[in-house]
């Protein structure tokens, strides 16, 4: 996929300028492959670029300002939707390539489980469910953690405590003193 922004080399607006800068230097950092169009100075590309920004997108005098923004045919934005894309961390989803392994948006779209076509992955159902039944296992280990506690808070006897507690393996404080209760029933102070 190449991506393909549309500049004007030879603008009189600072504005203008600042902005395509902002866009070429921000791809070059991201090491982002792309093509650099003139509309300035070739007229087939400035006739392209004006006539592939979809209607809705183009501004009330109905021509585009550069820097505009492609993969291959397919329109991206402007310089302020990439610059919403930017602060939002989802340039790559604004031009419609994956993210690189390890980069925010990539992590963003891992825990989304969401594609490229912004549709949710089915295969990523799998891990969501055995997520969740990792998710509910601890949360009854953390259950029977509280019940402990409860137990202790009740004063009961230490030898009905050492019975419930004796498979399950424990650490606990009585009387200021910390004391673990091992698997198979034996007991240590510390």
């Amino acid at each position: 996929m190449v991506i393909k922004v549309f500049l004007a080399s030879s603008s009189g607006s600072t504005a203008i300028k600042k902005k395509q800068q902002d866009v070429v230097g921000f791809l070059e950092a991201l090491k982002v492959d792309y093509t650099p169009l003139d509309i300035a100075c070739n007229e087939d590309n400035r006739m392209w670029m004006r006539q592939n920004v979809p209607e809705d997108k183009k501004p009330a005098n109905g021509i585009p300002l550069p820097p505009q923004i492609f993969n291959e045919e397919s329109y991206c934005g402007d310089y302020d939707t990439f610059f919403d894309a930017k602060e939002d961390n989802l340039v790559y989803t604004f031009l419609g390539l994956p993210p690189p392994p390890g980069s925010k948006e990539a992590e963003q779209a891992d825990k989304d489980n969401i594609v490229e076509n912004g549709t949710h992955a089915e295969e990523n159902l799998d891990d969501t469910i055995e997520g969740q039944a990792e998710e509910e296992e601890e949360q009854e280990e953390e259950d029977l953690q509280s019940e402990v506690t409860v137990l202790l808070c009740s004063s009961l006897s230490v030898r009905f405590l050492h019975t419930v507690i004796s498979s399950v393996g424990l650490m606990v404080q009585i009387s200021g003193k910390v004391v673990q209760m091992g698997l198979g029933g034996s007991w240590s102070a510390f």
